[in-house]
């Protein structure tokens, strides 16, 4: 058994200082860093990457709407036109890093209402993929299992990649219960490693109604900015480990 274990970082802006990037890089295999359009400004996507390509993790393009206010978790309505640009300007941002720490930028994962919106909305998911396939189609993208984000990027001959969220909670049709709502975010340790376990080897996960939602995924995502975030992703690799599960990146540098 194998799995990647992906997380949200490089989101500091400034003087504001979001999460602990070190101690995640030590942990996880890949890491969606943040591209200046939610989060992140120059100085820290360049240490995020230099920090990631010292420790062999494999960067991520975390690619959002342009919102620092919101933090990308709102939703604005764009042209697909506008929202390609929008994507190949970030690309071509954090890529500039990536390749001066010696590295490369492998893949794409769409950060918070966009990830939701492109998981819909065929028009949204087309403008991501569209931006990916002119910047450089042998990047993956990351995405919940069965979005319309995935299946475009299967038509257009890029890699899909299905990702599960180890610290949040599940609607019974396998989307993300909103962070609006109390309980959307899984904080205690314990349960995490718990669910992790069984989303790797059993590939379901029982959603806020008691259901079971079958959700097959090569890579588990713990978000840098939750509550206790270095703990949690220990006790995932802790418990990976006594379970005979490997971690390790589903991008292989250098490919």
């Amino acid at each position: 058994m194998r799995i990647d274990l992906n997380s949200d970082l490089g989101e500091s802006y400034g003087a504001w200082k979001l999460g602990d990037d070190e101690a995640m890089l030590e942990v996880v295999t890949s890491a969606n860093i943040a591209c200046g359009f939610h989060a992140g400004d120059p100085s820290t996507l360049r240490a995020t990457c230099a920090a990631a390509a010292d420790r062999g993790v494999v960067i991520g393009a975390q690619v959002s709407y342009p919102d620092l206010v919101g933090f990308g978790r709102r939703h604005i309505d764009m042209e697909p036109s506008e929202l390609r640009d929008a994507v190949i300007y970030q690309l071509g941002a954090l890529d500039a890093f990536a390749q001066v720490a010696g590295s490369r930028t492998a893949y794409v994962k769409p950060h918070g209402a966009l990830y939701h919106d492109a998981a819909r909305n065929a028009d949204y998911a087309e403008a991501v993929v569209a931006a990916v396939v002119e910047y450089d189609p042998s990047m993956a993208i990351l995405g919940l299992p069965g979005s319309e984000l995935l299946q475009a990027a299967d038509r257009a001959g890029l890699q899909p990649v299905a990702e599960a969220f180890a610290d949040r909670a599940y609607l019974p049709d396998g989307g993300l219960v909103s962070r609006r709502e109390p309980g959307s975010v899984l904080t205690d340790p314990s349960e995490i490693a718990e669910r992790s376990v069984r989303l790797v080897t059993d590939g379901t996960v029982t959603a806020v109604d008691g259901s079971t939602v079958h959700v097959g995924a090569a890579s588990l995502c713990v978000h840098g900015d939750t509550p206790g975030a270095v703990t949690i992703a220990r006790a995932i690799r802790a418990a990976f480990d006594a379970a005979g599960i490997d971690v390790a990146g589903f991008c292989a540098l250098g490919s």
